[in-house]
């Protein structure tokens, strides 16, 4: 996967004069209420960052930004709030990569999510973990294939939605694996994990974000990470690679979005202000406490990496012969 990554610290100086015009021309306006909807239940992985950006926009300008979890139909429910909100900056989309898949995964989706929506900032990439029930003795990839090769009525995938990283990830594994297991659709991570830790499905590929606590715990088995070398949150934990499944490499992205037809200067703004609150979460350490890699770049950048994304996982899905459900 092709990835663009920008200076923390690099922040043009005419995105700084784009988000004065945009003061200039009412927004934001402090006595407004800024809503940021997170498509998914509370506690999982887009529901923490999105939090933090709430927080910290909260601190640096002076804005009220309220986080709104509005799960339901893998984030569509979510998605059509914000679609049908007014394009004004005071509605907004915090999401993940699931936010771009869903034409490709679901039969009907009230909105086309790469025409329908304004690109505002890519704010992170989370790696993923794969993690198992804590009851299966296995300890590597290469082990787990080979025991669901004999049954693989035996194990389950959980996925926190249809669509996002974790479940293109899920598609992945089978189609490296030469399995086609069942994969369970969740109305987020909190969910999914919950029915792993009690054994009720064996398998699940999230970000690291929020499966790495219960895998430290004890309530579930982390196997590997989805990344090219190892995560420094996790050091004792094998990549894909190591673990017998070397193909197997994925992040999970997060993003703002506005509605279609959000003014380029509010844009502008908004751009700048979660771009500079990556930099200071960053430095703070809140991503890599996350394990988590910073992002930022212009609205342009992010509409290119979608673009880039969306083909990626067409091609996936494709290959599986996936139908939209």
């Amino acid at each position: 996967m092709q990835r663009r990554h920008f200076l923390i610290s690099g922040l043009a100086a005419g995105a700084g004069l784009a988000a004065r015009k945009a003061f200039a021309a009412g927004y934001p306006d402090k006595s407004r209420t800024v809503r940021l909807i997170v498509p998914f239940a509370a506690g999982g992985g887009v529901d923490v960052l999105g939090r933090l950006y709430a927080e910290k926009l909260k601190e640096k300008h002076g804005l009220t930004v309220v986080v709104e979890n509005r799960a339901g139909a893998n984030g569509a429910v979510g998605g059509q709030y914000v679609h049908q909100a007014a394009a004004d900056g005071y509605t907004l989309l915090f999401s993940s990569s699931t936010h771009t898949t869903a034409r490709l995964v679901m039969r009907e989706v009230p909105y086309d999510p790469l025409t329908d929506f304004t690109p505002v900032a890519r704010v992170g990439e989370a790696p993923m973990l794969l993690i198992m029930a804590k009851d299966r003795p296995q300890k590597t990839i290469a082990e787990v294939v080979a025991a669901a090769k004999k049954d693989p009525a035996q194990w389950v995938f959980a996925a926190s939605s249809l669509g996002s990283m974790g479940y293109l990830a899920t598609v992945a594994f089978n189609q490296n694996a030469g399995l086609n297991l069942t994969i369970t659709s969740y109305r987020g991570t909190a969910p999914a994990l919950t029915d792993v830790a009690g054994g009720h499905v064996q398998l699940m590929i999230d970000p690291l974000l929020v499966l790495l606590p219960q895998a430290r715990a004890g309530a579930v088995k982390g196997l590997a990470t989805t990344t090219a070398k190892r995560s420094a949150l996790a050091p004792d934990i094998p990549t894909a690679r190591e673990s017998g499944m070397p193909n197997l490499a994925f992040a999970s992205c997060y993003g703002i979005w506005g509605p279609k037809g959000l003014p380029a200067d509010t844009v502008a703004w908004l751009s700048t202000a979660v771009n500079d609150a990556t930099a200071d979460l960053a430095k703070a350490g809140r991503f890599a406490a996350l394990g988590q890699e910073p992002i930022t770049g212009s609205p342009d950048d992010f509409a290119r990496y979608i673009a880039e994304d969306f083909k990626r996982s067409e091609a996936l899905l494709k290959a599986a012969k996936f139908q939209p459900m």
